[in-house]
């Protein structure tokens, strides 16, 4: 299977394992165990934008919920939600449920949760809803540079 996250890494020679879905899942709880990973391991990567177009991709463990509050205020922004569904695929190229923090459209500010460096294996989207892909923490670190701050509620 080819994605647009698993052409990056291949582009960039990164080692991944492919972890195909036998359905495509809804929750991060379902895309764990399609995936026969732990919920912790899974990065959830959420696309906010503020109120003039500024966009941020923000990761954080999959149980775990993002604050945009906390987000906003690291960048100065003085409302910052979720972007709909629209905005998501203009401005990364993915649909909602498959996004990445790498193999983007365009470069975004990423910026991680300290706690997704708590597992030396992380899963990430691959771009499809049928699988995802598993790589080292360290290897994602360093494809996609992200800020770090405590972003979670």
């Amino acid at each position: 299977m080819n994605t647009p996250v698993t052409h990056y890494l291949d582009k960039e020679g990164v080692e991944y394992r492919l972890l195909p879905h036998s359905q495509p899942a809804k929750t991060i709880e379902e895309a764990a165990r399609e995936r026969g990973v732990d919920p912790q391991q899974m990065v959830k990567s959420i696309l906010l934008r503020d109120m003039g177009g500024f966009h941020v991709l923000a990761c954080v463990p999959g149980p775990a919920q993002v604050d945009p509050k906390k987000v906003r205020a690291m960048f100065g922004c003085r409302r910052m939600t979720c972007a709909d569904a629209s905005d998501v695929e203009k401005v990364t190229g993915l649909v909602i449920g498959t996004v990445a923090p790498i193999g983007l459209k365009r470069p975004l500010p990423v910026i991680f949760d300290h706690q997704i460096t708590a597992h030396t294996l992380v899963n990430i989207s691959s771009g499809d809803r049928m699988a995802g892909v598993e790589l080292a923490t360290d290897d994602l670190l360093v494809l996609c540079d992200p800020l770090f701050a405590d972003i979670c509620r």
